[in-house]
């Protein structure tokens, strides 16, 4: 079932006790949306399956594709961040992250050739639903999408809190709850950086 605010849900039905977030609302502030539009990973196949015009967008690195795979059911493929091989960040023991500055570009070109309105439903999805997906969702609603919702479990999913692989990304997700994806990539919806201009 798709959720809904919990007071608006609330409204809905008459019910005067309402739990503090629905099943699938994200619990961090970073995942929370201005629409307050989210599905879990299934909920999104539901929708896929029932509405033909919904559009899937994948906001992850390339790399996280390539390496963890991709949903077959993805139509547009733009990261909202791109690893950044020149910098290093302590916090994440990583490669730092760069903002890819043509995010928003990209993304409306490709909304625009599927034939996207603003009540499209436009599902957007990370690698778990945390703090990718939602900046990309309210970006769109400041562009007047109405119908634009975040997969709160992404991808890969939630972190397994014990046992000999605690801390994989092993519950949940597009990629644990047995829906299709692959290793393969489609290049017609594969992201390509900007090419620079020749010297």
């Amino acid at each position: 079932m798709l959720k809904m605010k919990p007071l608006a849900l609330a409204a809905l039905l008459g019910v005067l006790s309402v739990p503090a977030l629905a099943a699938d609302e994200p619990r961090k502030e970073s995942a929370k949306t201005t629409l307050g539009l989210y599905v879990t990973a299934k909920e999104a196949w539901t929708m896929l399956q029932d509405d033909p015009k919904a559009i899937l967008v994948d906001v992850r690195d390339p790399v996280e594709a390539k390496f963890t795979g991709f949903a077959s059911e993805t139509d547009v493929h733009v990261p909202w961040m791109v690893a950044d091989p020149s910098r290093w960040s302590e916090k994440q023991n990583s490669w730092a992250m760069a903002r890819n500055v043509n995010f928003e570009q990209q993304l409306m070109e490709r909304l625009n050739a599927l034939g996207a309105s603003q009540e499209t439903a436009v599902i957007v999805m990370c690698r778990s639903g945390s703090t990718r997906s939602a900046p990309v969702v309210n970006l769109l609603a400041e562009k007047g999408f109405t119908n634009a919702w975040t997969v709160v479990d992404g991808f890969e999913g939630s972190k397994l809190t014990e046992g000999d692989s605690k801390g994989v990304r092993a519950v949940n997700g597009w990629r644990n709850s047995g829906l299709p994806w692959s290793y393969k990539i489609d290049a017609d919806v594969a992201w390509m950086p900007e090419k620079k201009e020749a010297d």
